[in-house]
């Protein structure tokens, strides 16, 4: 099976958005935050919540929920950011995904990833990495790497060490 190397044992970050439970690969995964001032910028799309400051870095935050064509994330003492790092090609960007809560840190093994189902042609599902399971409960794993287009890390500001990264005025 191709697609076998992607559903391999391993760690997964799991977060709630809306009534679903979604998971990152713990290796793409910086740290946690708790809600924080999320500055805004103009003229970003709907799904760009804006920026904060992260120990002196300008780092994008994304309403995963708006990503996903869900609701917006209501703020509630649950809500966090997750610091991730995201590959496009040779570049890396930290990106901030907004979660309504953080659920766990679970070790998933191979049977219990299953491939990501096939939608039909007219949507992408290229961005699911398998579909896990606890319990009776299905764990949507992501792969982040996926989750954003070019277009959407350049609306960012560029990779992490860029000279582009976009600047917050005071």
């Amino acid at each position: 099976m191709s697609g076998s190397m992607s559903l391999e044992t391993g760690q997964y970050l799991t977060y709630k958005l809306a009534d679903e439970v979604f998971a990152l690969d713990i290796a793409k995964v910086r740290e946690v935050l708790d809600f924080t001032c999320i500055t805004k910028v103009p003229q970003m799309p709907d799904f760009m919540c804006g920026v904060i400051n992260l120990r002196g870095s300008v780092v994008p935050v994304v309403d995963m929920r708006l990503k996903f064509g869900m609701d917006r994330t209501e703020q509630t003492v649950n809500t966090c950011i997750i610091i991730t790092e995201v590959t496009l090609g040779e570049d890396v960007a930290v990106i901030g995904a907004l979660a309504d809560s953080v659920q766990a840190v679970l070790d998933l093994g191979a049977k219990q990833i299953e491939p990501a189902p096939k939608m039909g042609t007219g949507l992408n599902t290229d961005f699911i990495k398998g579909m896990g399971k606890q319990d009776d409960q299905f764990i949507i794993i992501l792969d982040i790497d996926r989750v954003f287009s070019a277009d959407d890390l350049s609306l960012t500001g560029g990779p992490a060490d860029s000279p582009q990264q976009m600047a917050v005025g005071a």
